[in-house]
């Protein structure tokens, strides 16, 4: 029988590192539906930024998890159907905290930073400096630990996933994460409201959200690394401090699955995606900077 769970952001149920060790906080059968809340990447108890944060002293994102899910192992591929995206009420972005090169080469002064609050309503955020955008939620962590002992950053996205910081990924998509570990060990949150690609400033618009989602497993997928099904199209990732590789990554993962989709050898893979492939980056907010493929459905047919 498929069951539909809640799970909400306490002290018990948050945590701030991906650890393959660290006990589940639910367990849940594939087809599973969920409804996850979770707070905003800094564990904000409220409005002010200053104010209390559930995870004291807090190394990294503040996620909801981990979700055990029965009969996931690895070789397989966790399947993370996003149904909607709910942000909070308001959201938080800051520019110039971080002293990065990236920084330093915009002429933008680390620890002055700017800061904008934003009230969030009717499918739009406005900041206190009176200007509005339209919001296009979703969820900037979602991941699986590393095969490895010990605690792992939040802040680098990972082949299984973690902080991708993909836009693309809004309510009607799934993104397809390897298993890593027996029960894949999921946790989720840094809730964005809107985010243009590259997430410029190190922040998108950081709020809580509350997410419906299903977990399934895949045994048989047609590629073995991080990928999604999204409104714009398939999409593929990269990742690496070097965006010729990242941009590589995600281009030969593509290819793979063009090669599968289409019956064709690599190189007339590559010659297909020339016209239609697009690559965007996904974000230079972190040391790992991301690359995402992305072929819009409908745009390469066969007569």
């Amino acid at each position: 029988m498929v069951a539909e769970l809640r799970l909400d952001p306490t002290a018990d149920t948050v945590v701030d590192y991906f650890d393959r060790d660290r006990p589940p906080v639910l367990t849940v059968d594939p087809g599973d539906t969920l409804i996850v809340r979770s707070l905003n990447a800094y564990g904000h108890l409220g409005e002010d930024e200053h104010g209390p944060r559930l995870i004291r002293d807090s190394q990294g994102h503040c996620l909801t998890g981990p979700i055990a899910v029965r009969g996931a192992e690895p070789g397989m591929m966790l399947a993370v159907r996003l149904e909607s995206l709910r942000p909070d009420d308001w959201g938080v972005t800051v520019a110039a905290v971080r002293d990065n090169s990236l920084n330093r080469r915009l002429g933008v002064v680390p620890g002055e930073p700017v800061r904008l609050h934003w009230t969030i309503k009717d499918g739009r955020a406005v900041n206190n400096l009176g200007f509005q955008v339209a919001l296009s939620p979703f969820l900037g962590v979602i991941g699986v630990p590393p095969d490895e002992p010990g605690r792992h950053s939040t802040l680098p996205p990972r082949p299984c996933g973690g902080n991708i910081d993909c836009r693309e990924l809004v309510a009607g998509s799934t993104l397809y994460l390897p298993v890593t570990v027996p029960e894949a060990l999921l946790c989720l949150g840094d809730g964005h409201g809107a985010q243009g690609d590259g997430e410029v400033s190190g922040t998108a618009i950081e709020c809580g959200m509350t997410s419906r989602l299903v977990l399934d497993l895949v045994e048989d997928p047609p590629i073995r690394t991080a990928h999604a099904r999204t409104p714009a199209g398939a999409v593929t990732f990269g990742f690496d401090s070097d965006l010729n590789e990242a941009s590589a990554q995600a281009l030969s993962a593509m290819l793979d699955w063009m090669g599968a989709r289409y019956g064709v050898d690599r190189t007339t893979a590559l010659a297909l995606a020339s016209p239609v492939l697009d690559l965007r980056v996904t974000q230079v907010a972190n040391p790992v900077w991301g690359v995402h493929a992305v072929l819009a459905d409908g745009a390469l047919t066969s007569v």
